[in-house]
C-alpha cells in the first residue's frame, strides 16, 4: 500500500498531519495534574461539537460499539423493550447487541437504502399506552447505505405520541461532519468514535448522555464494569480515568475538537456537502444511481453507489487496491456485492475529492463498465468551480 494515497473509505478517515503528531507523545503520569489539560478541554470541545449546553460526556478507550454497549448497559435492565428500525448494517448491529443482552426489541424492517421510519414509529409510540417501550435507537447515518435519516422527525414522533422513552442516536458517521443537534433535537445519548469525523485513529468511544438518561442509570439493571459512567464520573472529578486512559488519542482529541470549532462548525458541514455533491455529480455523469432512495436520504459523509445488475462491485475495492493502492469501501450485509463505497469525511478537500473520483473511473474503465474517462472528474470539477466561487463570495 502507498501510504501517500488517500484512503476513500468511511473511516478510519485521513488523518491530518498535525493531529498524528499530536498523538504520538511521551509517556507522562495520567494520574498527575498533566492529564487535567488534556481531559478537560476535550469534555468541553466534544459537547461543543454536539451543540449541547448540558450534556455529559464520556469518551472510553473503545469504538462506536463499545460506546453503543455503554448506551445500554448504563440506562436499561434484561426484559426491556426497545423500539428500533432494521435498514442497515449498522443499525442491525445495534439491534444484535440488544438482543445479546436479553432486551426486548420491537423491529421495524425497513428496506436498505431508507431511511428511518418516523410516521411508523409513531403509531408504535402511541399504541403503547402503557409506556413499556424504554428506548428509541435510531441511526442518524447508515455507513452502510449512505442514508441520512431524520432525527428531529423521530424527536417530534416522540413527542406527538406522548411518550416518555429515551432516545439514542448512533452518530458514528455522522457527528463532527453533519449537522448534529443534541439539545434541539431531545437526544437523550449521542453515540460516536474518534476515527471518523474527528479524523483520529480507532480507539475512542465518545458519547453524550442528558440528565434523563443519567437519571436512567441510577436504576438499570444491566451489568456493568468497564463501561460505568458512575465510576468514569468519579475519575473525572479528579482529573483522571477509572483506569489507565488512552493518553495519546485524548491529546489528539484535544487538538482535533479545537481545529473544528476553530473551522467553525457550520463551515465543517458545509465543506462535507460541498465535496458530497461532487461525488454525487460524478456518480450522475457515470450514468449510476446511489444506494439511498432520495436526495433528501443522501448522506454528506458516505456514498454508497450501485453497479450495474450482474456486475460483482466488490471487482471495484479490489481491483482499486492492487492496481492503484487506493482504498473504497466494499458493500455490506444486503448490499454487498451491489454497491461499493467512497468515503468522503474527515480530512478531505476538492482536490482530493477529485483524485478518488478520478482513480474510481480508471478502477471502472479496466473492468469494462461503461464509464467515460473523465466524464465524472469534470462533473466533479464544473460543482466545486462553481461551490467554490459560491463560498468564497460569502466569506467575502
Amino acid at each position: 500500500m502507498n501510504f501517500q494515497n488517500p484512503v476513500f473509505i468511511p473511516g478510519p478517515t485521513n488523518m491530518p498531519e498535525a493531529i498524528r503528531k499530536a498523538c504520538d507523545m511521551p509517556t507522562i503520569d495520567h494520574r498527575s495534574p498533566v492529564f487535567g489539560q488534556i481531559l478537560n478541554p476535550c469534555l468541553d470541545n466534544v459537547r461543543k461539537v454536539l451543540k449541547s449546553d448540558h450534556a455529559k460526556i464520556f469518551i472510553y478507550p473503545s469504538t462506536g460499539t463499545g460506546g453503543w454497549e455503554t448506551a445500554l448497559t448504563n440506562t436499561l435492565s434484561p426484559g426491556d423493550k426497545i423500539l428500533a428500525a432494521r435498514n442497515g448494517m449498522f443499525s442491525h448491529r445495534w439491534i444484535d447487541m440488544c438482543q445479546r443482552h436479553e432486551l426486548d426489541v420491537r423491529i421495524v424492517e425497513t428496506p436498505w437504502g431508507e431511511g428511518l421510519p418516523a410516521d411508523r414509529y409513531e403509531d408504535i409510540l402511541t399504541a403503547d399506552t402503557g409506556h413499556e417501550i424504554r428506548a428509541v435507537l435510531a441511526t442518524h447515518n447508515e455507513t452502510a447505505t449512505g442514508v441520512k435519516s431524520d432525527i428531529a422527525a423521530v424527536r417530534r414522533a416522540l413527542d406527538a405520541a406522548g411518550h416518555p422513552a429515551l432516545l439514542f442516536v448512533d452518530g458514528v458517521s455522522s457527528i463532527a461532519s453533519m449537522d448534529f443537534r443534541f439539545d434541539e433535537w431531545g437526544v437523550d445519548i449521542a453515540v460516536t468514535g474518534s476515527q471518523k469525523g474527528f479524523m483520529l485513529p480507532a480507539g475512542l468511544a465518545i458519547l453524550g448522555f442528558s440528565d434523563r438518561a443519567i437519571a436512567a442509570s441510577k436504576t438499570a439493571g444491566l451489568p456493568r464494569t468497564f463501561f460505568d459512567i458512575d465510576d468514569m464520573a468519579r475519575g473525572y472529578a479528579g482529573n483522571g480515568f477509572p483506569y489507565t486512559p488512552p493518553v495519546g488519542l485524548m491529546n489528539g482529541l484535544k487538538l482535533a475538537t479545537g481545529m473544528l470549532l476553530e473551522e467553525g462548525l457550520e463551515n465543517v458541514f458545509a465543506r462535507h456537502h460541498r465535496i458530497a455533491e461532487g461525488v454525487r455529480a460524478a456518480v450522475r455523469a457515470w450514468g449510476l444511481e446511489l444506494c439511498a432512495a432520495s436526495p433528501d436520504l443522501y448522506s454528506d459523509t458516505v456514498s454508497a453507489i450501485r453497479t450495474p445488475e450482474g456486475f460483482n462491485a466488490t471487482d471495484i475495492v479490489t481491483h482499486a487496491a492492487l492496481k492503484y493502492d487506493v482504498a473504497f469501501g466494499t458493500g455490506l450485509g444486503e448490499v454487498a456485492g451491489k454497491v461499493f463505497r467512497i468515503g468522503h469525511l474527515g480530512q478531505l478537500t476538492d482536490v482530493l475529492a477529485l483524485s478518488g473520483i478520478a482513480t474510481a473511473e480508471m478502477v471502472m474503465a479496466d473492468l469494462g463498465l461503461d464509464i467515460r474517462l473523465g466524464s465524472g472528474v469534470a462533473a466533479a470539477q464544473n460543482h466545486y468551480r462553481a461551490s467554490g466561487a459560491d463560498s468564497a463570495k460569502a466569506a467575502a
